[in-house]
């Protein structure tokens, strides 16, 4: 009897895990931030619908304003903070934690710039006689870029605790030691990693939305 249990077991270990046991792996707070982030893919898909329908019945012609070049420059700036967020794994990994400061620190400078840019953008659409309370695909631009900067702010939130942390580890050799060999704080940095780079994609489509039909 005991021989089959153990049969059983071998064949068992030999199947790939079940899907429910790979959810079961995943730490809670990744989890959580997986299904964040599944709530901002809908909240946006509802709005870039409700843009698009309003947009295209409007009977308003595309290319009537010129598009806010400092949307466009935002972009390039957001993609450029994706890249330097993307070293970080490569830096935490070689236990480079000052370097690993540095480039905490230019993402979120970049971060940062990129929502200054958004309200530059705004102030574009207000002497462009765009409003708020204009045109109703206008008010979308608004409500849709306000509230993906609202979410990049969270993330800025996030970032600068984790840079401020890395900043004082780095000024110490024991605090690099225990900061790097602590699974919590590898955590946080693939979290932050993770949704840093899906803000990033989900306004490369936003962006490719709006230049397509403003």
């Amino acid at each position: 009897m005991n021989s089959d249990k153990e049969h059983k077991d071998k064949v068992g270990a030999g199947r790939p895990p079940s899907a429910f046991a790979r959810m079961e792996r995943v730490p809670p707070l990744l989890m959580l931030l997986y299904l964040g982030m599944i709530g901002i893919t809908v909240l946006f898909a509802i709005l870039m619908v409700m843009y698009v329908r309003t947009r295209i019945f409007s009977g308003i012609p595309t290319g009537l304003h010129p598009f806010p070049r400092y949307f466009s420059i935002s972009t390039i700036v957001l993609l450029v903070s994706s890249y330097t967020l993307s070293q970080a794994r490569r830096l935490y990994q070689q236990d480079d934690v000052t370097n690993l400061a540095r480039c905490l620190g230019a993402t979120l400078i970049l971060g940062l710039t990129f929502a200054g840019l958004q309200v530059l953008g705004w102030h574009d659409l207000m002497m462009q006689r765009v409003l708020f309370t204009g045109e109703a695909s206008g008010t979308y631009v608004y409500i849709i870029s306000a509230l993906h900067v609202a979410h990049l702010l969270g993330g800025v939130l996030f970032l600068t605790v984790l840079s401020l942390r890395t900043l004082h580890a780095s000024h110490d050799g024991v605090r690099t030691l225990v900061f790097i060999r602590n699974p919590y704080r590898r955590l946080q940095l693939r979290m932050v990693s993770i949704y840093w780079h899906f803000i990033d994609g989900l306004w490369v489509l936003l962006f490719a939305m709006f230049l397509f039909l403003y």
